[in-house]
């Protein structure tokens, strides 16, 4: 549009302003070609009378002639109000524009139309100034225009607008036939109408069908719906008033159409009466769909019959709809929806999905979905199938159209479906090679080559699960490319398997590891492929069964005359039943191995030959065990009568008792539990009576055994000093044991005679245990102190001193117990105090009780007199010190009486210990320790640890003596030796009484200071501690530091001399002034020297002196 068009812009302000636009898009808006080809057309031609401008959200504004479809938006409708062109003087008078909702812009239009433009045209006085016509030809053009909204609005609506006649008003009176233009209106009015109602009624719920879409039940049920609604709505517009008046413009002028019009009165009549009735009929069955479409999938094939059942009640009520071709559509469209639940089930693309993770999962969707349909298409046979019976004589009732005709697509989706089954039953089979193992020689190299085959087998699904379409389409013929591609792939593979089996079941050499082999592989075995390549190789199978059946008869034959071999430890007769039925087994095992490839091989004869030739083993067996049982069961009656005869107890030489003849009588009652085993075996009288009452006499007989070992064992464990406590209930028990032994096995009562026995003995036996127990923990007490260690080493392995606190504690306690257990064995006993039996026994005790204290005493004392003795001890036992006191070096404690002491109080200590227990016997006075210190043996070991004693004595005195050479240290007056030093610059001798005086010098003190020194040096390396004797510990660090200190103090007698020299000379410095010369001179040393002597000797100046040094 060259420049700007003026004729724009009434739609340009309202426009902008309604929208909200900016100026830039408008200005793109208009200038764009395809909208100026609009605008132009609509200014331009007299024929378009509207024009719509809308903002969609896809494609932003959009302008248009037309009205625009499926809008919701605002919509802004520009509409002339006259029919002529739009120029730039008249658009603003000859232009309206109004804001409408999209839906509502017909309604708009035809109310614009109505209210505003017709009623402006037929008033006079606005038309006046009119051309002649011109006002009418603009009416009927609005009149027109009107109608074709109209029409437009319903189609929209899906109803049938019929048209008004033009010039035909309410009102106006139709007997004026003058007006052939009038007539002539409603002639085309009518055909106009003929051919709306003729295109409506001609519509048929089948065209989706031919036009090869698949439409649901639900597009059936909304036809019909839509189709009633419209034809009641064109029959009220038939019955409108102006519908009359059109009807007596054309009866009264004898028109043609007259009968056209009745034509479609009764069409439209009709019609109406079909659509109720479908309707009607449809209802039970739409809800019956609707309840269908909101259940479970797992539940639509249970009800797949309701539905049918729905479908036949519409084929028998309806009048309409009991057509093969409606209902063909019907049935089609109850299939479109099951595939369409179907897919919505199996989620369309997501099934092939899982085809490498869980196609177990899917399958069994797959699968239900199938049934699913299946049993949809057998409701319809019987449906069909009860139809033809009851309506034999009406044809018009039974469903005679053809079958596939309704199944077409449900047939192509039921074989989409098995191909998809196919495909995820092959995965989910073939899956399982991954844990496929074979055993043998080239086991090994043969699982590899099943492994390499399963990760083909895992690229090709995986192939197959990635492919770009929905396999549950069957109308998506790619897919079937894909599936055929499987199959190739999976029948290459299934040759490689082949291979592999094939030589698998060659290397088995009997029948069960080619059943293992089966079992395993039972998943692809049953492959046609694979069933036939190894039918061959599965023949051998057969053939090994046989083989199998004639080894256990030859077996049997070979074994059957050898009874030894087979009953080393059960009974001969039930170790032959045991064979047979282990023979037995073993040809069920290989006819059940046969089983198991039975169904892979083909039926030649060999299933019946197996069969024959196992029966005949099973009735060899059965004669073999008839025969064992029969001779079992006489042997068994002869042995019975012979133990029933038997005596219960019995007393042999040696005074001990026996049960009579238990070898034979566990024997048999052994037996007799391997017979309860066979079900059918009869035993005669004496072994069945023997066999009913078997866990009695076991019971009996056990109770009897325990009976006589706990007797035996009272007898032949009893002590010397025991027994006369025990005699008188060993003669009461014997006198009621004799009872036992009158009696015998087929005795009556024997059970209970059992018991009572039994539970005196036992209460014998346990009261006499109990105090043999008792005795027992008395030696063990005995023995453990013999073991005890009543002296003990400490830490750095001396001697702690005597026996500690907790052995005492113990022995004392350990007495009381002793004590106490004797006293328990008297009640035990039932013995009296002053009983002679009873006096015996615990001068028994008190004799072992007097000994293990011996023992303690004599282990103690071996301690101590071994670790004083050089030859044997290891470590130093006891320890003194040395120290420098005023008088001298001392030990402390003394080597002679302190040390002594310290031993004899461990030796009393240890006598001590024999004191704590309290007397078992009360005949004997006086406690332990007083008839044990009479012991030689013990007086002897005390001696030895006295000489022991004696040695390390000499040998401490010697090494005092020895350190006796730095006494003059101690003794020596130190003022007395300075006081001769000073005058003497030396000591004087002991023969020197008059000597020079000759005052010392530097080197004098010098000398004196290095041999203290010395003497420091030669003390510091004494040894700290010296061992006597190897057991006696002498610890010098206390002569040591004394010594020291000593040798200390000689030192700073010198040295604080020296100090004083040098105080002295420094404070005649300092009272002099400046003269140092001359006080130097004066002092008693040099100072210098004197300084540099101290530093050496390891003295350090006073602060003060090093001051007055430094000034």
């Amino acid at each position: 549009m060259e420049g700007k068009d003026e004729r724009l812009d009434p739609l340009h302000s309202f426009t902008v302003k309604s929208l909200r636009l900016d100026e830039e898009r408008w200005r793109e808006f208009v200038s764009e070609e395809e909208n100026q080809v609009v605008f132009n057309s609509f200014f331009n031609a007299q024929d378009y009378c509207h024009l719509f401008i809308c903002k969609d959200p896809d494609s932003g504004l959009s302008v248009s002639l037309d009205l625009p479809q499926n809008i919701q938006t605002k919509v802004l409708c520009v509409s002339k109000t006259a029919r002529e062109a739009v120029t730039k003087e008249n658009s603003r008078k000859i232009l309206t524009c109004q804001e409408v909702q999209g839906e509502d812009v017909l309604s708009f239009i035809i109310c614009v139309t109505e209210q505003v433009t017709c009623p402006l045209l037929s008033n006079p006085e606005s038309s006046s100034r009119w051309v002649a016509g011109v006002a009418d030809e603009a009416l009927r053009f609005m009149e027109r225009q009107k109608n074709e909204t109209l029409v437009m609005k319903a189609q929209t609506e899906g109803r049938t607008f019929l048209p008004h006649p033009e010039g035909l008003h309410d009102g106006t009176d139709g007997g004026k036939l003058s007006d052939v233009k009038l007539l002539h209106a409603c002639d085309w009015t009518i055909i106009e109408w003929a051919e709306l109602t003729s295109e409506f009624l001609q519509q048929d719920s089948s065209q989706p069908v031919l036009d090869g879409l698949k439409p649901l039940p639900s597009e059936e049920f909304h036809f019909w719906k839509n189709r009633l609604m419209n034809l009641v709505f064109i029959q009220q517009q038939l019955m409108s008033s102006r519908a009359q008046q059109v009807a007596s413009i054309v009866q009264r002028a004898e028109s043609v159409y007259w009968s056209t019009l009745r034509d479609i009165y009764r069409d439209i009549q009709e019609g109406v009466k079909e659509a109720d009735d479908v309707t009607v009929n449809l209802t039970q069955l739409q809800d019956r769909l609707e309840e269908v479409e909101r259940m479970e999938y797992q539940q639509l094939g249970d009800n797949m019959a309701s539905v049918l059942e729905e479908v036949r009640q519409v084929w028998i009520r309806s009048e309409f709809y009991c057509k093969p071709c409606r209902m063909v559509v019907l049935l089609q469209e109850i299939c479109n929806l099951l595939i369409h639940l179907s897919r919505k089930f199996l989620r369309g693309e997501e099934v092939m999905r899982c085809l490498v993770s869980d196609p177990g999962l899917v399958l069994d969707d797959v699968r239900l979905v199938i049934w699913t349909l299946q049993a949809f298409k057998d409701s319809y046979s019987r449906l069909r199938t009860q139809l033809e019976d009851q309506n034999q004589d009406s044809a018009s009732h039974s469903w005679d159209f053809p079958s596939h005709l309704v199944f077409f697509y449900l047939d192509n989706f039921l074989q989409r479906l098995q191909g998809i089954q196919e495909a995820l039953y092959v995965s989910l089979q073939l899956s399982q090679l991954d844990q496929a193992v074979l055993s043998g020689v080239c086991g090994r190299m043969w699982t590899d080559v099943v492994q390499d085959v399963y990760q083909d087998f895992v690229r090709q699904v995986t192939v197959l699960s990635e492919c770009n379409c929905d396999p549950t389409n069957p109308d998506d013929e790619s897919f079937d490319l894909y599936l055929d591609q499987f199959r190739v792939q999976v029948s290459d593979l299934e040759r490689c398997l082949v291979s592999v089996l094939s030589r698998a079941l060659e290397n088995c050499s009997i029948s069960s590891t080619a059943a293992k082999l089966v079992n395993m592989f039972g998943f692809v075995l049953a492959r046609p492929l694979i069933q036939d390549q190894l039918r061959p190789h599965l023949s051998r199978v057969v053939e090994m069964v046989l083989m199998e059946l004639d080894q256990a008869e030859l077996l049997f034959y070979s074994q059957r005359e050898r009874p030894e071999t087979i009953s080393r430890f059960t009974p001969t007769p039930a170790a032959g039943l045991c064979w047979t039925q282990q023979l037995r087994l073993r040809a069920e095992d290989s006819v059940r191995n046969y089983r198991t490839v039975q169904h892979l091989c083909e039926d030649s004869g060999e299933s019946q030959l197996v069969l024959h030739r196992f029966q005949q083993i099973m009735d060899l067996l059965q004669d073999f065990r008839e025969t064992v049982t029969s001779d079992w069961s006489a042997q068994l009656d002869s042995d019975s009568v012979f133990i029933l005869e038997q005596p219960l107890i019995q007393l042999n030489q040696q005074g001990m008792l026996g049960v009579s003849s238990s070898c034979k009588l566990e024997e048999v009652l052994r037996e007799l539990r391997y017979v309860r085993r066979e079900t059918d075996m009869e035993l005669r009288h004496y072994a069945a009576h023997l066999l009913t009452c078997r866990n009695d006499i076991t019971q009996s007989y056990l109770s009897l055994r325990h009976m006589v070992s706990c007797y035996n064992q009272v007898v032949r464990d009893v002590l010397q000093v025991e027994l006369p406590l025990i005699q008188d209930q060993l003669q009461d028990l014997n006198q009621t044991l004799s009872e036992l032994q009158r009696n015998t096995w087929g005795s009556e009562g024997v059970q209970q005679l059992v018991e009572q026995q039994t539970h005196r003995v036992l209460m014998f036996h346990s009261s006499v245990s109990e105090a043999r127990a008792n005795m027992d923990t008395m030696m063990h007490i005995i023995q453990g102190w013999a073991e005890l260690h009543l002296l003990q080493r400490t830490g750095d392995s001396l001697l702690e001193g005597g026996a500690t606190e907790h052995s005492y504690r113990r022995i004392r306690e350990e007495g009381q117990e002793l004590l106490r257990l004797t006293q328990v064995n008297r009640s035990l006993y039932g013995a009296t105090d002053s009983s002679q039996s009873w006096i015996r026994y615990l001068d028994h005790i008190d004799d072992k009780v007097q000994d293990g204290l011996f023992q303690l005493l004599l282990r103690s004392l071996h301690f101590l007199s071994d670790n004083m003795n050089p030859q044997t001890c290891s470590a130093a036992l006891l320890a003194v010190s040395l120290q420098l006191q005023e008088t001298g070096s001392v030990f402390e404690p003394s080597v002679g009486g302190g040390l002594s002491d310290v031993l004899m109080t461990i030796i009393s200590d240890v006598y001590t210990a024999a004191s704590l227990p309290p007397r078992i016997s009360e005949g004997r006075h006086g406690n332990y320790q007083v008839a044990l210190q009479q012991s030689p043996e013990l007086s002897a070991l005390e001696q030895e640890v006295m000489q022991h004693l004696l040695q390390v004595k000499e040998e401490a005195e010697h090494l005092r003596v020895g350190l006796d050479r730095y006494s003059h240290l101690w003794q020596s007056d130190r003022q007395g030796v300075m006081q001769e030093f000073l005058t003497y610059s030396r000591q004087l001798g002991p023969e020197e009484l008059e000597a020079d005086e000759t005052p010392p010098t530097l080197k004098d003190f010098q000398r004196e200071i290095e041999s203290l020194h010395r003497l420091s040096g030669e003390v510091t390396h004494l040894d700290e501690v010296i061992v006597l004797c190897g057991w006696l510990q002498v610890d010098l660090q206390p002569f040591r530091d004394s010594l020291l200190s000593i040798i200390h103090d000689w030192k700073n007698m010198y040295t604080d001399y020296l100090l004083d020299s040098v105080s002295d000379s420094l404070q005649q410095v300092t009272q002099r002034g400046g003269d140092d010369e001359e006080s130097l001179s004066s002092s008693r040393f040099p100072l210098t020297e004197t300084i540099l002597l101290l530093e050496a000797a390891g003295v350090e100046l006073p602060e003060h002196l090093s001051a007055q040094l430094q000034c």
